[in-house]
Formats: C-alpha cells, sequence, structure tokens
C-alpha cells in the first residue's frame, strides 16, 4: 500500500476523533437529532480508520504454513467490515435516532452552537476530504473515477474518500436541517435531516460492501495486466501459443498467476525448463505485483491430443 495513502487514513483518523466529541458535546448542549446523528457518524468513521490501519498492518504479515500465499487479503475482509459498520451502525442508528424525533420533535437550544461546530466540521472535513481527493487522483492514473474505483486493488485508497463524502453531504444536510427547524419552528425538520443523513450513510455503506466484496470472494488482476502476461509469453519462439492467463489478487500487491501454454514439440525438455525460467523473471520484472506464478504446459485447448 502506499504510504500516502496510509497518512490519508491517519489524517482521517486524527480529524474525525476530534470532529465527533465536538458534536457530541453540542448535541448534549442543543437537544439536535441531527447533530446527534453526525456524532455517530464520526464516531464510526473513526472507528473505520482504526480497523483499516489495522487489516493494513495484519496484511504485511509473512507467508506461513497455514497461509502459504501470505495474509494480503486482511485488508479485504476489514474493509468489508467497515462497509458493513457503516450500514448497521452508522445508517441505522441515524435512522432510528431521526424516526424517533419525528414522531416526538424535542425543541432546540442554542442553535449557534450547532452552526459553529458545523462550520468548523465542514472546515476540517474539507481538508480531509481534500487530501483523500489528491491521493485518489494520484492513485488513479489515466482511469475515470468510477472505473478507478472499479478496477482499483487497494480499498483503503476509496473507502476513505467514500466515507469523507458522504461526512461532507451528511454535514450539509444537518446544516439544512438545523436551519429549517429554526426558521420555520417546525421541529420535525431535524429529525428528517437525520434520516437523511443515515440513507446516505447507508448507500455508501452497499456501495463499498459491493466494491470490496469481489475483491475479498478473488478478483483478476486488471485486463491491462492480463493483457501484458499473455503477450509477453505469447513472444517467446518456444511457445506454439497460450491457453489460459488466470489471476487472482491475493493482496494489493500480491497477484498469483496461472498459465496455461502448448510448447512447440520440437523444443527439448531442457529448453522447456529454460523457457518456464525465462517467462517467470520477465513477467516479474515486467509487474512486480506478480509475485506468484505457476505454468502448466497443455496442448492447444480445443484440440485432440
Amino acid at each position: 500500500m502506499a504510504s500516502g495513502s496510509k497518512k490519508v487514513i491517519f489524517a482521517a483518523l486524527i480529524g474525525n476523533t476530534l470532529i465527533s466529541i465536538t458534536k457530541f458535546v453540542a448535541a448534549s448542549i442543543t437537544g439536535s437529532s441531527a447533530m446527534l446523528s453526525e456524532g455517530i457518524h464520526s464516531l464510526v468513521d473513526t472507528g473505520n480508520q482504526g480497523l483499516l490501519l489495522y487489516g493494513i498492518a495484519r496484511s504485511k504479515k509473512l507467508a506461513d504454513e497455514d497461509f502459504p500465499f501470505g495474509h494480503g487479503k486482511e485488508i479485504y475482509f476489514w474493509s468489508f467490515i467497515v462497509a458493513i459498520l457503516i450500514f448497521a451502525l452508522g445508517g441505522g442508528i441515524s435512522i432510528y435516532e431521526g424516526i424517533k424525533h419525528v414522531q416526538d420533535p424535542e425543541p432546540m437550544s442554542s442553535p449557534l452552537v450547532n452552526y459553529i461546530v458545523l462550520g468548523l466540521a465542514i472546515i476540517f472535513e474539507g481538508v480531509a476530504w481534500l487530501f483523500a481527493f489528491r491521493e485518489f487522483s494520484r492513485a488513479k492514473g489515466k482511469w475515470g473515477y468510477v472505473e478507478a474505483i472499479q478496477r482499483a486493488k487497494d480499498p483503503s485508497i476509496f473507502v476513505v474518500l467514500f466515507e469523507d463524502t458522504a461526512a461532507m453531504l451528511g454535514l450539509v444536510v444537518a446544516f439544512a436541517g438545523i436551519a429549517l427547524t429554526q426558521l420555520t419552528g417546525i421541529l420535525v425538520f431535524d429529525g428528517i435531516a437525520s434520516i437523511i443523513i443515515g440513507l446516505i450513510l447507508v448507500g455508501t455503506a452497499v456501495w463499498l460492501a459491493y466494491e470490496t466484496k469481489s475483491l475479498l470472494i478473488g478478483e483478476s488482476a486488471n485486463p491491462t495486466v492480463v493483457q501484458g502476461i499473455r503477450e509477453l509469453v505469447s513472444s517467446k519462439a518456444s511457445i506454439e501459443c497460450v491457453n489460459e492467463v488466470l489471476t487472482m489478487h491475493m493482496g494489493p500487491d500480491f497477484i498469483l498467476a496461472n498459465l496455461s501454454v502448448d510448447f512447440r514439440d520440437s523444443i527439448t525438455a531442457d529448453e522447456v525448463e529454460r523457457t518456464i525460467g525465462e517467462m517467470d523473471g520477465s513477467i516479474k520484472e515486467q509487474f512486480p505485483q506478480v509475485k506468484r506464478i505457476f505454468i502448466e504446459a497443455e496442448k492447444r485447448i480445443g484440440l485432440d491430443g
């Protein structure tokens, strides 16, 4: 994982810890449901960043007898857990609090406190979002933003960006709900804002879970890598054809590759052995993320004998 991504997580962790404390204090003073939901949101985000850092640390463990391909998928597992927590704790509790305050609205006191806290939170979250967005833009390369999310093999890169985006939207909704409640005197606006914040979190969680699911169960390398491996192997004079190039991400920086190739009948066993060694070295040199390669010698698929 890039060190820049880790810095983004640390920055978000520190920021959300401070913001969540401030929001909870403001919610206790004013009685605002939207502010309470925002406090819950920031607290969940704080825990999520801690889980991401834990997952990164676990994914760096070396391979052993029980896990011969290492622990790289730990980061995928903990990213999926983050999505579940956003859905269950962030979204669920916010929606519950909103419904409760819509059914039994309570007047807010000291709304100025809410405005000050939300204003500061928007500034802090805005800086964190910009930091995460710049890191994501740097990592995405030439791909578009949606395509980059779909192709990304390191979920920590986009998880923080998703969280910060949801946080910014939640702050805007909370601000609008509190303002409408104060201007109109209709108390349910505060509860409605809390429900909307919960729905934003649920939507974010569902998208995160969808994007990390394929990585968790075993997603292939990006098509450019697969095609590059195929072309590199096909260029070898002793190769008749490449039947299959099967790949799987065992972690953000660990690709497992299994190749099925048809060697020319005219070459000797020594030449086959030498060619396999050359292919292994060439693939790893051109694609450093490919850590383990298995090569099977098979006749062209679809042909007899």
